[in-house]
């Protein structure tokens, strides 16, 4: 396993929060593991646009396949990425609670 410079890390968790899907997958990974399937229904996306997905995540380092018998459970690599995510969610509210940066679809609109 290959581990990252705090540059690198920092540059990885950013991409995967640049993208609405992987940022909703994370979020629903730091209230509990679950199975790729119920991650999709209550995402609201395919099946394969979760496993694409997924497969970045776990590309970045930061969720994991737990295999359990024929189904695969993912959660999050480590606690502490929860803990940064509430962390960031604090930060962004405090900020601006009311941001009309991103639209209704998930796209940046550029406000501002």
């Amino acid at each position: 396993m290959q581990t990252l410079t705090h540059t690198d890390a920092l540059a990885r968790f950013g991409h995967a929060l640049s993208d609405i899907t992987r940022t909703r997958i994370l979020l629903d990974l730091n209230e509990a593991p679950s199975y790729p399937a119920d991650l999709a229904d209550r995402i609201g996306v395919s099946r394969q646009t979760l496993s694409n997905h997924l497969a970045c995540l776990r590309g970045c380092g930061l969720v994991v396949a737990v295999p359990e018998g024929r189904r695969t459970r993912y959660e999050l690599a480590d606690a502490r990425i929860g803990d940064a995510l509430d962390d960031l969610m604090g930060l962004v509210l405090a900020v601006d609670p009311n941001c009309t940066c991103i639209g209704p679809d998930g796209e940046v609109c550029g406000c501002g």
